[in-house]
């Protein structure tokens, strides 16, 4: 009994002893732990993922759409948009699937895209038809594709090697992430996507400082010598307010090596009311967007004019949006909009069809179009719009979005009745020499109804 009550006695020592030692297990530190940042616009809005598996969180979104244009246009294409392509039917705008691989330190995502989205977006980059090889074709059904690895130094430095997001214009490029559907002239006209190298450096929980080396502006390849350089900081102080700066420089032009451009975006967003999540209003943000660049030499001059031979080449824009959230965060109603000054409309996303600018695939010494909208330098474009929308979302995975909006430019910009395809609408009828042009007009009001899903 005695050798007992000794054992016993012993065991509960050594016990008290190892619970008295500190735990020496480095504890990971995470940036922005213990914040809530599903109320910012162009991030996720779920608290949570439903997958737990060590090495890999998958992930799976769809975007399908319907919008309705009072243009009605004959062909039914949607101009000037990177959301929308074709009006008045059920459209599968994308289809994303993928998620993110971590074992140790290393570190790598993709992230697939099919629909219509594959098809609007990458013919906004000319850069591969710089040589052989059709890397529209190659990175098509890709939106994200990198590798990296992670330094467990303050609160982390990830190097990512491939193809990643753009964070310029503070939309996400997922409009699972998004307050609005259809963005604003701000967000739609500057860049989706980079390809190149990023290093993220947080050097405290608040902060992060992201460099790139990048192609170019929105583009797979090169179109000069001169690879993009640009950074990313973004600065969260606390849970309410979320600041960020883009700046970038580069050389975009086609086989124009001295015209330099240089961009700076940058976004402040508030959440300025946070209530009870019952019952009420149970939140309010806003978000407010300004950028400022210009392109110089080689034929423009930046912001100064300097006549015909000359011009001054520049974009000036802004954003702003307010979101009230109710019904216990299942309800959402925003309102917002934005102005664009683009002299020169090196940013200006084009018109399709008979109108389209770009290279004709089969011939590329010729554009697509026979009256092609012009992007030469001095060419003048101004836009602005506004809208309105709900939203339900009855859980993280699904929402539900209805809005209107209404957009406008300087010049002859969005499809009219007459579409920008041809007189009957179908590629398969014959342009006629004379008698017929795309039908572009200055204005156009819409209705979009989308259907989100993200798990």
């Amino acid at each position: 009994m005695k050798k007992l009550f000794l054992l016993v006695s012993f065991i509960s020592f050594s016990s008290e002893i190892l619970l008295a030692q500190k735990d020496t297990t480095p504890v990971e530190k995470i940036p922005w732990d213990g914040f809530d940042l599903s109320w910012v616009n162009g991030n996720d809005r779920r608290d949570s993922t439903i997958f737990h598996i060590p090495w890999f969180t998958p992930s799976i979104m769809i975007d399908n759409n319907y919008t309705h244009s009072f243009n009605h246009p004959i062909d039914h294409t949607v101009v000037g948009s990177t959301a929308l392509s074709r009006n008045d039917e059920m459209v599968i705008s994308a289809l994303n699937f993928g998620g993110d691989f971590n074992y140790g330190n290393a570190r790598a995502r993709i992230m697939t895209q099919f629909g219509t989205r594959s098809q609007v977006v990458p013919r906004n980059d000319l850069s591969p038809y710089r040589g052989q090889y059709d890397l529209a074709d190659s990175y098509r059904y890709l939106d994200e594709a990198y590798v990296g690895y992670h330094f467990k130094k303050w609160y982390g430095i990830n190097v990512d090697f491939g193809l990643f997001m753009s964070y310029i214009g503070l939309n996400s490029y997922y409009q699972e992430e998004n307050w609005e559907y259809q963005a604003s002239f701000t967000s739609d006209n500057t860049p989706w996507f980079f390809n190149g190298i990023r290093i993220q450096i947080f050097p405290s929980k608040y902060l992060k400082i992201e460099p790139w080396i990048i192609n170019g502006w929105q583009s797979y390849g090169m179109f000069n010598k001169m690879p993009g350089l640009g950074c990313d900081i973004t600065y969260i102080p606390k849970e309410s307010i979320k600041l960020i700066t883009n700046d970038y420089y580069g050389t975009d032009a086609a086989g124009l090596p001295g015209r330099h451009r240089w961009h700076s975006d940058n976004s402040f967003l508030l959440r300025y009311h946070q209530g009870s999540k019952t019952h009420g209003i149970n939140r309010a943000a806003f978000s407010i967007t300004g950028d400022i660049g210009a392109e110089k030499g080689d034929g423009v001059n930046g912001f100064k004019d300097a006549g015909p031979s000359n011009p001054a080449q520049y974009f000036v824009s802004w954003m702003v949006y307010n979101h009230i959230w109710f019904a216990k965060n299942k309800l959402g109603w925003y309102v917002g909009g934005g102005w664009m000054k683009n002299p020169g409309r090196y940013l200006v996303l084009a018109p399709t069809g008979d109108a389209s600018p770009f290279p004709n695939p089969y011939n590329p010494t010729q554009t697509v179009g026979t009256h092609p909208f012009t992007e030469n330098p001095g060419d003048q474009f101004q836009g602005w719009d506004y809208s309105t929308g709900f939203r339900w979302m009855p859980n993280q995975s699904v929402e539900f979005k209805m809005e209107f909006v209404h957009r406008e430019s300087s010049v002859p910009y969005f499809a009219g009745p007459g579409g920008v395809t041809s007189p009957t609408g179908y590629t398969t009828t014959p342009i006629p020499p004379t008698g017929w042009a795309p039908d572009l007009t200055k204005s156009e009001s819409r209705i979009v109804a989308a259907f989100l899903f993200r798990l």
